[in-house]
Parts: structure tokens; C-alpha cells; sequence
């Protein structure tokens, strides 16, 4: 069977829709790309000073809220931010970002317990102010803590920025939809995979990115399995 052919038989693999649609598939996979990574960028920005106002007045309420809103349905969130946002791309955007606090906020507040009380004292003691301290000592400590929740939210925000296609702006998510609506087989394989692909490759150079940032986690590791 001819490539051709494939689109005629409604293969699965077909390497013609492959290069007879590159430029749609790009395109799908650049608007993932940058739903998921907008998403990403923006809840560490809502969720790091959302984790300082926790730890100073209290846990409880926060984790409380952003427990609440990842027990949303997705479909649910989106819809509930139509009348805001219009559609557009902003709905799924935001959608991700509240999805995206509860891993982050939690990571955060986990980092920032970890960090032992010896070192702030001694941090204090040489006339660190609040800033410094949390620039200079904690920030530095907590990004192992902080790095896997960016790495399970980068991967949740890829899965979930399909189910923007229900508004139009779901990346690969609305070639996945269109395909299953006129069982095009090679279309929805096509984009299924190239969407795992992402997941798998963020989380892949994210762990690179960990590795590089935070070294002495691996020398710590290393000297305690000579033990």
C-alpha cells in the first residue's frame, strides 16, 4: 500500500497526512506549546507570593482554595470562564494556571519548611532582612521542591490544554476532536502522539534543568548511598 493510499484506506499511520498537513500540525503544536507554557509561566507568578502570604498568616485558607479549584471538572472550569474571558485563548490560560496552584503553592510551602531553622538563624545573625533571606538562602534551597512542581505542572498543563479545543484553542486538542468527529484515524494518532511526545520531552529537559540548578542534590545523594 502506497502512502496515498493510506488516506484513502483511513490508516491509522499514514506518512502522506503527515506531510500533506505539516503546516496544521505546526501550527497545532505551537498554539500547545504556548497555552501550556503561558499557563506554566503565569502560576509561578500567582502561586510563589500566594505561598509567602500562606506561610506568614496561615496555611490553611490557601491550600483550602486551590484544593477546591483542581476539583473542578475541566470542562466545568472553561465553561464557568466564558463569560469572562469571551472565547478565547485566555479561558484554557487561565483554567490552567488555578489547575496549576495547588502543585505549585504546595511544592513552595514544602521548600520553605524544609529549609532548617539553623540556617535562617545564621542568615539573621549576619544581618540578612526578610528579602535577603528569602532571595539569598531559601529560594536557592527550595528549588528542588520547586522544580518538580513546575516539571508536574508543565506535564498536566500539556494533557490538559487539549481539552481547550472545546472553546477552539485547545493546540493539538483540536485536531484530536475534529479527527474523532470524522473518525480521520491518522489525524487523531498523529496529534495524540506528537502530544505525549511534549509531555515527555518537557519532563525530560525539565529533569535536565533540575540536575543543572540544583547539583549538590545529587552529590548529597551520592555520599549518603557510600554510606
Amino acid at each position: 500500500m502506497t502512502s496515498t493510499d493510506c488516506l484513502a484506506a483511513n490508516e491509522w499511520i499514514c506518512g502522506e497526512y503527515v506531510r500533506t498537513r505539516k503546516e496544521e500540525l505546526l501550527d497545532a503544536t505551537a498554539q500547545h506549546v504556548g497555552i501550556a507554557l503561558s499557563a506554566v509561566l503565569i502560576g509561578l507568578l500567582v502561586a510563589f507570593p500566594l505561598a509567602l502570604a500562606a506561610r506568614r498568616w496561615g496555611q490553611g485558607p490557601v491550600l483550602g482554595l486551590t484544593t477546591v479549584l483542581y476539583t473542578v471538572p475541566s470542562l466545568a472550569m472553561f465553561a464557568l470562564l466564558l463569560p469572562v474571558f469571551g472565547v478565547s485563548a485566555a479561558v484554557v490560560v487561565t483554567g490552567l494556571v488555578l489547575y496549576s496552584l495547588t502543585v505549585l503553592v504546595r511544592n513552595i510551602l514544602a521548600g520553605l519548611d524544609a529549609v532548617p531553622r539553623d540556617v535562617r538563624e545564621a542568615a539573621q545573625g549576619m544581618g540578612y532582612g526578610r528579602r535577603q533571606l528569602l532571595l539569598g538562602v531559601e529560594l536557592p534551597l527550595i528549588l528542588p521542591a520547586l522544580l518538580a512542581g513546575v516539571r508536574i505542572t508543565t506535564v498536566s498543563a500539556i494533557s490538559l490544554t487539549t481539552v481547550g479545543a472545546i472553546v477552539g484553542y485547545g493546540g493539538l486538542g483540536n485536531l484530536i476532536y475534529s479527527g474523532m468527529e470524522s473518525f480521520f484515524k491518522a489525524e487523531v494518532l498523529t496529534a495524540s502522539a506528537i502530544c505525549v511526545l511534549l509531555a515527555v520531552v518537557s519532563d525530560v529537559l525539565l529533569l535536565g534543568l533540575q540536575r543543572v540548578l540544583t547539583p549538590w542534590v545529587r552529590h548529597r545523594a551520592g555520599a549518603e548511598s557510600a554510606r
